[in-house]
């Protein structure tokens, strides 16, 4: 399909969070030229946005300045979505459309039926985050080759008018368009998305229960162990609402691993050898199929490990030579627990550009590296 371009010239922002910060920031870096609104509780960082250029007009709440507003995003919680679109409707121009950038969609949808908003709205949810949450952690590029899923509100009209003014925001901000049914969606973020927050909180809370006194589980846990639970540190608030909203679609895929659970644990049990081989071969072939173009839902971590002995400097040899090649360090230390092969060493990146360029750059220093 051909790119399109944005030709809505006023957008306002309903929330100016993590999500609805990077979307701002993304379009404006991309165009300049659109005027940008925005409404949050947190009046400074409304006034941090401003001072950034990023907002050029402050909202004091939902009135009438929104009849000047092309597009308006709600990117509060998923439960106030559905709420406000009852207090914009009076402010809406003719023309005007309502997104949403919300990782269940039913719900909002329904509401949409509910009021006859079929015309003016097209649901979204950018599939890119961060275990920081808030307008001070969003970035320009938090959604570059991240899915941006759009759920038009009659599943036939893929191609609408008002799915093109979506896909054209996508495209904008560097994020890959995909539009989906609104019921599929949630049963594929049930999945993909919402399920593993709930297995990794589960096993984190497993081995919080099971620890002994000493904290021996605890003092263990920073290598595989914590690297598969990385993200049961996301907002429990966030994850509350999102199981509350799409309770359906996870209590189905739940009860699915749960089944599949119970059948691994008669396999152990009876010490059938060539199950649990088939479990870790189907999953490993794959797990190994997945596209690496595009984010997941939680914003992925740039590190990689470096074999070193552990003498005096060589830390600070390591930061130095990267240094000097103006590559940022977001951590650095050693990594005490090695079980899968890794190094003595990890470095965690801001970015994929920088962790590809200290790659090339310690290779030249005959570093022996190990992706993570």
């Amino acid at each position: 399909m051909e790119p399109t371009t944005m030709t809505d010239s006023a957008i306002a922002f309903i929330g100016l969070g993590l999500i609805g910060g990077s979307l701002a920031k993304g379009i404006k870096r991309s165009r300049p030229d659109i005027r940008i609104m925005a409404y949050m509780r947190t009046r400074a960082h409304l006034e941090q946005a401003k001072k950034e250029g990023i907002v050029d007009v402050i909202l004091d709440g939902i009135d009438k300045t929104l009849l000047e507003c092309d597009m308006i995003f709600l990117c509060t919680p998923v439960e106030y979505n559905a709420q406000y679109l009852s207090a914009i409707r009076p402010y809406l121009k003719p023309g005007a459309l309502i997104t949403d950038v919300g990782s269940t969609k039913v719900n909002i949808h329904e509401e949409i039926l509910r009021q006859g908003l079929e015309d003016c709205f097209v649901g979204g949810h950018p599939m890119a985050g961060s275990e920081k949450a808030g307008y001070l952690h969003s970035t320009d590029h938090l959604l570059e080759n991240a899915y941006y899923i759009i759920t038009p509100p009659r599943p036939e009209e893929t191609d609408s008018p008002n799915v093109r003014r979506l896909r054209a925001v996508a495209e904008t901000i560097g994020a890959i368009p995909l539009v989906l049914d609104y019921r599929e969606h949630d049963r594929v973020t049930a999945a993909i998305s919402h399920l593993p927050h709930l297995v990794a909180s589960s096993l984190v809370n497993l081995v919080k229960e099971n620890d002994s006194p000493e904290g021996t589980m605890k003092q263990l846990a920073a290598g595989g162990f914590k690297d598969i639970t990385r993200i049961a540190s996301s907002s429990p608030e966030m994850w509350e609402q999102i199981c509350i909203a799409n309770t359906g679609p996870i209590a189905d895929m739940l009860s699915a691993y749960i089944a599949s659970l119970q059948q691994i644990l008669e396999d152990i049990k009876g010490r059938s050898s060539q199950e649990i081989y088939r479990l870790f071969e189907t999953s490993r072939d794959y797990r190994n199929s997945f596209t690496e173009r595009a984010k997941g839902s939680v914003e992925p971590s740039y590190e990689f490990t470096v074999d070193v002995a552990d003498e005096v400097g060589a830390i600070s040899t390591i930061s130095v030579i990267l240094a000097a090649g103006g590559i940022s360090i977001k951590n650095i230390g050693i990594n005490n627990n090695r079980e899968r092969g890794e190094g003595a060493l990890k470095i965690v990146f801001y970015n994929e550009a920088s962790m590809e360029a200290a790659w090339k750059r310690l290779e030249k220093y005959k570093y022996e590296l190990i992706r993570m």
